[in-house]
């Protein structure tokens, strides 16, 4: 079975939010079309608690975008975003869920980040994503959302390495590209890794071709 995994499209994450991606809403079109291709639809979310090892807050003298340590792990840090239980933490308004099958909660260890949707950065705890998609016999993943250097990249490596035939629908993405050309090497870093490049479009006519 296929099944479209939607990253992080949250009101932090889009233009306005408190770590806005740069055309971040441009994605939800494509969400809410890509979604009648799929039986199976999987939406992370990020979680985080208000005192968060992540956040440049709390850090003294730590600064947004400045490469830090946390919990042993090199931790880029961000403003406060994603709050548990605030507006910012909760999905875009006009993103269609109406057929999600299950929200994946991530980040919520204050002690460690994770933008996979499958592991913390450490690898050190799994969310519930991959046993959910195992016992739905999910074999292919089509990932999308936001952003494609970060959270996007980490959670198709990730289902790489976890045997899931990955598939990025690549207009359905936009990145921080914090450090200029991170978005492209990202891609490049995903292709290489075995990920399939694709666009909406070709996905919707393929899977037109099968019905």
């Amino acid at each position: 079975m296929d099944a479209l995994i939607l990253i992080d499209i949250q009101n932090d994450f889009l233009p306005g939010g408190a770590l806005a991606v740069p055309d971040g809403d441009q994605v939800i079109d494509v969400a809410n079309r890509v979604r009648a291709a799929f039986e199976m639809i999987a939406a992370t979310q990020d979680w985080h608690p208000a005192n968060h090892g992540s956040f440049a807050s709390n850090h003294p003298g730590g600064e947004v975008g400045e490469l830090a340590e946390l919990d042993g792990l090199p931790q880029v840090l961000w403003p406060d975003h994603c709050i548990q239980q605030s507006l910012g933490a909760e999905f875009a308004a006009e993103l269609d869920s109406s057929r999600w099958s299950r929200v994946v909660p991530k980040g919520c260890d204050v002690n460690v980040d994770s933008y996979s949707g499958f592991f913390d950065n450490g690898q050190r705890a799994a969310t519930e994503l991959h046993d959910f998609l195992q016992s739905i016999d999910v074999d292919a993943v089509f990932v999308m959302g936001l952003a494609t250097d970060y959270c996007v990249k980490f959670t198709a490596l990730d289902a790489v390495k976890l045997g899931y035939r990955t598939h990025l629908i690549l207009d359905g993405c936009r990145g921080v590209d914090l450090q200029p050309g991170d978005i492209e090497r990202a891609v490049e870093e995903m292709r290489n890794a075995g990920v399939a490049i694709t666009s909406s479009s070709e996905l919707m006519e393929r899977k037109e071709n099968y019905r």
